[in-house]
């Protein structure tokens, strides 16, 4: 096995550059991923365009799709060799976040640098690939605590059959249990970009009856009814709010999901609300 691999670092705003690193050491939670298929995040342009802070000579990326080159001592149920992904946000499970349920904000890896109190907790810590440590736009990556973040890739599915659910489909996916959809819900999902799509599609599989799909991009919609939605809007020409009040007959959606896009606030994610509504959800901060 060589010594050095070639990764993407960040090394100031509007740059980045393919450099040599060593291969990362194994510890006996982790696991040395030999990248096979990986992508580009939008969070990966806001880090190019200086709008999201890494540290300068941080490997960038958090979508891995590879195989087990090298495993931790203590990490069972996975062979070398296995295909396997990792999810972007890779806390450790033993954290006091991620046991009160917010693994996202697991700022256990900074508290042991002495970065930050509370307990641990810090938001977006525990993403840390290309956030905090070196990440998926490389050669190998390492993957801690790995027995929580890896996930075996099924005989039969090519790599780019399962290369949105590092990140995308899970966001989308999270998104939808965020609204809290039940059955019989209907739902409004904002902006049908992939991750907009993906909770679009996890608010039909959380059984919800009625799913309005809102976009400014036809095609986008198009394939939004062919993820599950029953109605789509396209806010160019449509009144959202007004179609919705008459869809639902004046009473309004059971929940919202915002996967919002470059198009800007959805100022009427909250008026299509009925009111009492359980929820309304941020898919992500930002997506294209």
């Amino acid at each position: 096995m060589p010594a050095m691999m070639r990764a993407a670092v960040f090394v100031e705003p509007g740059r980045i550059e393919l450099a040599d690193k060593p291969i990362p050491d194994v510890g006996p939670n982790d696991a040395l991923i030999r990248i096979t298929t990986t992508t580009i995040c939008g969070t990966d342009v806001h880090i190019l365009k200086g709008e999201y802070p890494v540290a300068k000579g941080l490997t960038i990326g958090h979508e891995p799709v590879g195989v087990i080159e090298k495993l931790g001592s203590a990490v069972q149920g996975y062979t070398e060799g296995q295909r396997v992904i990792a999810g972007a946000i890779c806390p450790n499970f033993n954290s006091y976040a991620a046991q009160d349920g917010a693994p996202s904000q697991d700022g256990s890896y900074l508290a042991a640098r002495g970065q930050c109190g509370h307990h641990g907790y810090k938001a977006t810590a525990g993403w840390r690939f290309g956030n905090l440590i070196d990440g998926t736009q490389a050669e190998y990556v390492l993957v801690p605590d790995a027995q929580g973040n890896l996930a075996p890739i099924p005989e039969g599915l090519t790599d780019e059959q399962v290369l949105m659910c590092p990140d995308i489909m899970s966001t989308g996916f999270k998104g939808a249990e965020n609204a809290g959809v039940r059955i019989g819900d209907t739902v409004v999902v904002f902006a049908q970009g992939p991750i907009g799509l993906c909770a679009t599609a996890g608010a039909r599989l959380l059984g919800a009856t009625t799913i309005i799909a809102v976009d400014g991009n036809d095609h986008r919609l198009d394939i939004a009814k062919k993820m599950g939605a029953d109605v789509v809007l396209n806010f160019r020409n449509t009144d959202v709010v007004d179609e919705v009040m008459k869809l639902t007959h004046g009473r309004g959606a059971d929940a919202s999901i915002e996967a919002l896009g470059t198009q800007g606030t959805f100022e009427s994610a909250l008026r299509v609300l009925k009111p009492g509504a359980r929820c309304r959800a941020s898919a992500c901060i930002q997506t294209t």
